[in-house]
Formats: C-alpha cells, sequence, structure tokens
C-alpha cells in the first residue's frame, strides 16, 4: 500500500463523510470544536498507518475509532468518571455497526446538528454558516464567499459560535415541535446554501442537500416552505445534465429533452402541495420562478411575465444579492440595468452573476465596450473553467 493510495482513501473519505463523522462525534461530546480536533487527529493517523496496515474495509468506521479514542484521552485528562471509557468503547461500537449496516441513519443526526446550530443563543448571522462548516464540511473561505465576506471576519464568527456551544451546553438534540419553527429558517438556507455550492461544482453536496431535505420534509411533512426548498432543488437538479452537455449551456439554450422530466414532475407536486397551505414564503417562491422555467419543456416558451412578478415579489420577502441580480436578468434591458445600478457596489463588486447579467444586458443595447469589460471582469471571478469558455466566446461575438 502506497502513501498516495491512503492519501486519497483518506481524501475521499473527508469528502464524502466529514459532515457525518463531526455531527456523531458532537452528539455525544458536545463540543463541535472538540471533535473536529479529534477528527483532525484521526486523518493524521490515518496517513501515517494505512500505508503500513492498509486501507480498512469501512475507512469512516476506523476513523471514527480513532477519534472517539482522541476524546477518550481528552475527557481522561479531565479527571472524568472511571466509567467513562467503558461506556465510550460501548458507544463506539455500536457506531461501527451503525456505519456498517445503517450508513443513512447518521443523515438524521447530522440534522440534529443544523438544529442545535439554529438555537436562538447562536448568533443569528452565524447560524447558517457554522452548519455549513461543522455538519457538511465547507471550510471558512467557501462559506465566505458564498455570504460575500473576507475569510478571516468569517473564521472568528465560526470560532466564536462554536465557543458559545460549548460554553453553555446547548442541547444536542432536535427541539421540541413548538421550538421547530423559531430555528427552521436558518437550516433551510444552509441546505440550500450547501445544494448551491453541489450544483456549481458538480460534487455530490447537491445530492446530501436534497438528501437533508427531504430527512426534513419527513420531519415536517406540512411544513409549506420544505416543501417549496425541495422542490426548487429537485427543479434544478433535473437540468444538471443539459447544463453541461456541451460545455457550459445557459438555461435559456438548454434542451428540455434532457431535462428530468419525473424529478420536475416531483418537484411540480410539491409546489401545490405547499399552495395548499396559503402561506407563501421565500423558497415556495424560488421554486415557482424555476417551475416557470421547467414548464417550458410543456410549452416550447418561457413565460417572462410570470417570471418578472415572481422576481419581484421574492425581492420583495428576501432582497438578498441574489435575487435582485436574477430580478435584473428577467427585466427589459434598460430596467435591468437600472435594477443593477441600486444594488450597493460594495455586494456587487465580487458576485460573478452580477457581471455577467449586466454585460448580457449591455450587449442587447449594443453598448459593446461596456459589455466587453462587464465579461472580463465576470470572467474573473468565476472558478468554473467552462462557464470560462462561454463567456469568452460571448465577448467574442461581440467584435
Amino acid at each position: 500500500m502506497t502513501a498516495e493510495a491512503a492519501a486519497r482513501a483518506a481524501d475521499r473519505a473527508a469528502r464524502q463523510s466529514y459532515g457525518r463523522l463531526v455531527a456523531s462525534l458532537s452528539m455525544r461530546s458536545r463540543n463541535i470544536a472538540a471533535a473536529e480536533d479529534a477528527l483532525g487527529e484521526a486523518f493524521r493517523a490515518a496517513l501515517e498507518h494505512w500505508p503500513v496496515s492498509g486501507i480498512p474495509d469501512v475507512p469512516e468506521a476506523w476513523l471514527l475509532t480513532a477519534a472517539r479514542r482522541v476524546l477518550g484521552k481528552a475527557e481522561r485528562r479531565r479527571q472524568v468518571s472511571a466509567m467513562a471509557e467503558p461506556e465510550l468503547l460501548r458507544q463506539v461500537e455500536e457506531t461501527l455497526a451503525m456505519l456498517e449496516t445503517e450508513p443513512d441513519r447518521f443523515h438524521d443526526e447530522r440534522l440534529k446538528l443544523m438544529f442545535v446550530c439554529a438555537h436562538p443563543a447562536i448568533d443569528a448571522a452565524a447560524q447558517t454558516p457554522l452548519m455549513l462548516q461543522t455538519v457538511l464540511g465547507l471550510d471558512a473561505a467557501r462559506i465566505a464567499a458564498a455570504f460575500l465576506e473576507q475569510p478571516a471576519t468569517m473564521g472568528q464568527r465560526l470560532v466564536r459560535a462554536k465557543a458559545r456551544i460549548r460554553d453553555t451546553g446547548l442541547r444536542f438534540a432536535v427541539p421540541e415541535a413548538d421550538e421547530l419553527p423559531e430555528r427552521l429558517e436558518a437550516v433551510l438556507q444552509a441546505i440550500y446554501a450547501a445544494f448551491t455550492a453541489g450544483w456549481d461544482d458538480g460534487g455530490p453536496l447537491s445530492g446530501e442537500a436534497i438528501w437533508l431535505g427531504r430527512t426534513l420534509l419527513a420531519l415536517m411533512p406540512q411544513e409549506p416552505e420544505v416543501q417549496g426548498l425541495v422542490a426548487l432543488m429537485l427543479y434544478c437538479e433535473a437540468r444538471k445534465g443539459a447544463r453541461r452537455a456541451a460545455g457550459f449551456v445557459p438555461l435559456d439554450r438548454q434542451d428540455p429533452g434532457l431535462w428530468d422530466g419525473a424529478m420536475m414532475a416531483e418537484g411540480d407536486g410539491l409546489l401545490r402541495a405547499a399552495g395548499a397551505a396559503n402561506r407563501f414564503g421565500r423558497f415556495q417562491c424560488e421554486a415557482a420562478i424555476q417551475s416557470v422555467h421547467a414548464a417550458r419543456r410543456l410549452t416550447g416558451e418561457t413565460d417572462r411575465r410570470a417570471l418578472r412578478m415572481l422576481y419581484a415579489a421574492l425581492v420583495r420577502m428576501s432582497p438578498a444579492i441574489g435575487a435582485r441580480v436574477g430580478q435584473a436578468a428577467v427585466a427589459e434591458p434598460e430596467d435591468g440595468l437600472a435594477l443593477l445600478a441600486a444594488v450597493p457596489e460594495k455586494l456587487a463588486a465580487g458576485y460573478q452573476p452580477f457581471h455577467a447579467v449586466r454585460a448580457e444586458l449591455l450587449r442587447r443595447l449594443g453598448r459593446a465596450a461596456e459589455a466587453r469589460a462587464a465579461y472580463v471582469r465576470a470572467v474573473e471571478l468565476s472558478p468554473d473553467p467552462e462557464l470560462r469558455q462561454f463567456l469568452w466566446t460571448r465577448m467574442a461575438e461581440l467584435a
């Protein structure tokens, strides 16, 4: 066994199971930072031992066992009861069996940890980022980019939030039914942010997010915003194949025949069920926007008037930069540029879709020089090589 093979196995385990392992460790230690430290030690040990002993059949079980031992040693150093070690070993054995026979059960623990992170005692601005890092394994830099903040600022916020959980001994369990609504928004935001991260880079996070959305739906089957979120993710996921059919393909150029009709039909059903509750919210509105696009597979056309109405409603409910840029994208060019001009420069400067949409609007108005400058900025901000190639092609067509 080579060190390279062991490193690849460890990397694969980190990408696929980091959040689940931290959630499992945290549920009993009640200390997220300590759980992350212990898991880090477990990965370090794996890189030392696996090249010699071979990669275990269930790498996640090996890592969990090693991390539990690290936590156990830390607890003994803090002079806990002599009964702690046998209890810890018993819990490790139970967890090992769960990993081997029922790996999906961990998703429920991840959801529990997300609700812990949404506790009212934690700074509201830190709740969703904390879930993204602790439960879903995103690093602080990636989270900061999603929230248009500096990595150092986001890192400090996350450290303070973890310390708050540790120092106050927050309860690691799904809240009572009457406590769920006040914590739900942050959980929904985290699941959707994870889905977006995975959908953008083609990674496994989008599938994980859909699974967590379905798990949340099983917990709160009559909650319209949960139904709306799952519908929203399904509409987008259904277009994944068409979006990369030949490099990057924008939505209006995609072949509806390549969309997953069954997935979109499921989204339709969920959106109808959500509407029956007569409590229209942000995620239902975003799902409704996607349903208008999805209807093109049946009608051959996109109802832009409906899109404008829905985006106007979305901006009233949630005036985030993504909603405002989306509203500009479906407006007439002059109106769209006016909407973009109203976005604060601090928010717009590093937001790639802002510049891409602005370039397209300027292009439609025949303002080639300004469009070219906007395309260049959009390319600079895009980490996706296929998207950069698409933007370069659009810019070249200006000549």
